[in-house]
C-alpha cells in the first residue's frame, strides 16, 4: 500500500512526496500558487469554517475536533473514495499551513483514511 505523508506547505518538496494535496480550506499566507508546487487543492475535504474557527488549534479541543471532523468527513464519501483511489495509485502528501504539526486537520484526515486502508 502506498503511503500518506504529512508536510507543511512551506517545507521544500521531496521527490518521494508523490501527489501533493493541500487539505486546508484557506490558501496559505504568503505563498503564491505558482510556488506552492501542488497537484491538488481539496478544500472541500477541509473542516467546515465553523469547526475550524471553534477549534482554533487548541490542544485541549483536539479529541472533540477530531470526532466532529470525522463526522463531517462521513458526509463526503464520494470525495473520500476519490482520494482513496489516488492513494492506491501512488504516495500522497497532505500539505497544511498550520504551525502545529501534531494536531491539525491533515493529521485527522490521515487518521480517518487509515481506517479504510488497513
Amino acid at each position: 500500500m502506498n503511503e500518506i505523508k504529512l508536510k507543511r506547505i512551506y517545507d521544500a518538496p521531496d521527490s518521494d512526496d508523490g501527489v501533493r494535496i493541500l487539505v486546508d480550506r484557506l490558501w496559505p499566507r504568503g505563498l503564491s500558487k505558482e510556488s506552492a508546487n501542488l497537484d491538488l487543492w481539496l478544500k472541500d475535504l477541509a473542516p467546515s469554517n465553523e469547526l475550524r474557527k471553534w477549534y482554533n488549534h487548541d490542544p485541549e479541543k483536539w479529541p472533540q475536533f477530531r470526532d466532529d471532523y470525522f463526522n463531517e468527513l462521513n458526509q463526503k464519501q464520494e470525495l473520500i473514495r476519490s482520494l482513496l483511489a489516488k492513494i492506491e495509485e501512488s504516495n500522497v502528501t497532505f500539505l497544511f499551513s498550520n504551525k502545529h504539526r501534531e494536531n491539525n486537520n491533515a493529521v485527522a484526515l490521515k487518521l480517518y483514511l487509515e481506517q479504510y486502508i488497513q
